[in-house]
């Protein structure tokens, strides 16, 4: 099947002279998850991680895949005469090195410059310039040769509440206005497009957003969607809203219509979107930094979901301790039971992305999704990690636990507890107005980096309300690498340090965070915000006296104690740790019946 699609490709190349083509895994919206239309990637070379890039020529093929996929791609690319190409290992050029190598001068390469965006384009097309190849963004062959291509997605549409929302869609666009000075706006991206009009839908897997674009003017908000998508109730909100309808296709003559400049960001704007705005201003969208503050209304929301997410948890938990001894249950078992859980909870929307269930040495693997392929038995001994979400109407959920399932070894408990000291030390920090989440990052790893371990991912992103369980991602961040985006008030960001042992084990200990005003101890016995205090930032002093802020720990589940090396903790996290699981007893007790209120106050006991 591959080679025949390979094939009809390069009929297709031959006869527009193109000497190359480019395939990555995006869509226009440069979103997370791509609808099955946009899976041409996956199409063309039949390898279907989450992340490549297939290029094909009229003799050759090859796919650039991270260290995630590199079994999977060989397996999957055996046969097709597609060569793998390993990003970031030595001596792996890049797709224009490559190309450079394959293709003479003078050369024609092609890209959809619907999927790719305008800094992408440019970095290409600059890159290839200096070889002497040309590059081409005006095609789309898979609209010819995918002959049972997916339709674009076309699910209804709805109204995220305002009992959810806790703003209007008019009172953001107003706000948005304010912000652009005069100028116009065009919002690409789909989580963007859904906070502004508070609307949502299925399109996408894992994220409820509806396919569309919107353009807002001094004057007019336009939302370019198909009709079929929108329900007679629909329709009347955003008349009411103050919003005009447009059809989805009519995006890129209305935008050449605008005579005033247009802010589009080249890194989330599609090519064929942004080339056609007469004047462009290269900027964020002020959205993307709108959105990650959360109102009150959100952030109830918040805790809402979270107390719902923490009792299927609890369930989980208690049914997989006690149902492993027994036999039977594999990755996807436990997968599908705790799904059901979870979908027993009011307004469960599905989940917010696919779960990572990994026993053992699965575990070690970051982003381990079981598969059929995959699937492994569970059985009552070592560490099972399941790091996994919800979505639901009034909050999206992101959760990581490690499971002691029977016997361990010191090296298990050693890296369980210094997991859980930087899961500790970041989430109980305090830090003055200013800080962002890279001067935080280390608070996280430091007890492992006395042992000489490390992990390479970061250690906490934004989360969504009923939105994307990443949100935020290139501004507030726990990482290594500098994001300098402050952490204030009303942003929420999680919490998620591990310990990965090839082979052997994973432990990884994950909460969702809400950063709020912290309150210090008083002489007089009383708790007191810095920023009620005078400010003083005299030379004199040396003392500055707020605003600090902390974290409100909003997601409520308990950590499993058997596997502490308590000597390791300090007395400080220790005392942290179990007002913790008292606070989880507290807020999950009333929602859980008699037998699960029993185990729930048993295992968050003192330690």
């Amino acid at each position: 099947m591959t080679t025949d699609n390979i094939s009809s490709l390069r009929l297709l190349m031959r006869r527009e002279g193109i000497s190359a083509f480019i395939t990555p895994s995006t869509d226009p919206h440069s979103g997370e998850y791509v609808p099955e239309h946009w899976k041409s990637r996956r199409w063309i070379s039949g390898f279907t991680g989450s992340a490549g890039t297939a290029v094909i020529t009229s003799d050759k093929a090859a796919l650039w895949t991270d260290s995630r996929y590199f079994i999977q791609a060989a397996e999957q690319l055996a046969g097709t005469g597609i060569c793998l190409m390993k990003e970031k290992i030595e001596g792996t050029p890049t797709v224009a090195e490559w190309l450079h190598t394959v293709l003479p001068q003078g050369s024609t390469v092609a890209v959809d410059g619907w999927v790719n965006t305008q800094e992408d384009v440019e970095s290409l097309s600059s890159e290839l310039s200096a070889y002497g190849l040309t590059l081409r963004t005006d095609i789309d062959p898979y609209a010819e040769i995918w002959k049972d291509r997916p339709d674009k997605p076309k699910n209804k549409a709805f109204i995220q509440l305002m009992e959810y929302a806790g703003e209007t869609a008019s009172s953001k666009i107003c706000r948005i206005r304010e912000k652009l000075g005069g100028k116009a706006l065009v919002i690409s991206m789909l989580e963007e497009v859904a906070w502004t009009l508070n609307l949502r839908s299925s399109d996408v897997a894992y994220t409820p957003f509806v396919l569309s674009y919107a353009i807002i003017t001094p004057d007019n908000t336009l939302l370019y969607i198909e009709r079929e998508k929108l329900t007679a109730e629909v329709e009347q909100y955003l008349a009411t809203e103050g919003v005009c309808v447009r059809a989805y296709e009519d995006i890129i003559a209305d935008i050449q219509q605008i005579d005033i400049p247009v802010i589009a960001q080249p890194n989330k704007t599609n090519h064929a979107v942004f080339s056609a705005i007469k004047h462009p201003i290269r900027q964020d969208s002020p959205v993307g930094h709108m959105l990650i503050f959360k109102n009150k209304t959100e952030i109830d929301g918040y805790r809402r979901a979270m107390e719902k997410d923490g009792v299927a948890m609890v369930k989980w938990i208690k049914w997989t301790l006690e149902n492993v001894p027994l036999g039977g249950q594999t990755e996807l078992s436990l997968s599908a039971k705790l799904e059901h859980f979870r979908s027993q909870q009011p307004l469960f929307m599905g989940l917010s992305f696919e779960s990572i269930m990994g026993y053992t040495h699965h575990g070690a693997i970051v982003h381990y999704d079981p598969t059929p392929e995959t699937d492994i038995p569970v059985k009552p001994e070592g560490l099972l990690l399941i790091d996994s979400g919800g979505q639901y109407l009034d909050g999206t959920t992101d959760i990581t636990r490690t499971i002691p399932l029977g016997p361990l070894t010191w090296e298990m408990k050693r890296d369980y507890t210094l997991v859980l000291k930087g899961w500790i030390r970041l989430g109980s920090a305090v830090f003055p107005k200013g800080t962002c989440g890279t001067q935080l990052d280390a608070f996280a790893r430091e007890a492992m980096w006395k042992y000489g371990i490390n992990y390479l991912h970061g250690t906490g992103h934004g989360v969504g309300q009923f939105m994307s369980v990443h949100e935020g991602i290139d501004l507030h961040q726990f990482r290594m690498q500098w994001r300098p985006t402050p952490l204030l008030p009303g942003m929420i960001i999680t919490d998620e340090p591990g310990i990965y042992i090839e082979g052997s084990h994973g432990v990884r200990h994950e909460d969702t965070m809400l950063v709020v005003n912290a309150c210090f101890s008083m002489p007089d016995g009383k708790a007191e915000a810095p920023d009620a205090r005078p400010c003083d930032s005299s030379e004199a002093s040396g003392i500055t006296f707020g605003p600090y802020y902390t974290f409100e720990h909003l997601t409520l589940c308990p950590v499993l104690t058997s596997p502490i090396l308590v000597d390791m903790l300090t007395d400080e996290e220790r005392q942290w740790f179990n007002s913790y699981q008292k606070t989880v007893y507290e807020r999950l007790s009333p929602m859980l019946d008699k037998e699960h209120q029993a185990w729930l106050e048993e295992v968050t006991r003192p330690i």
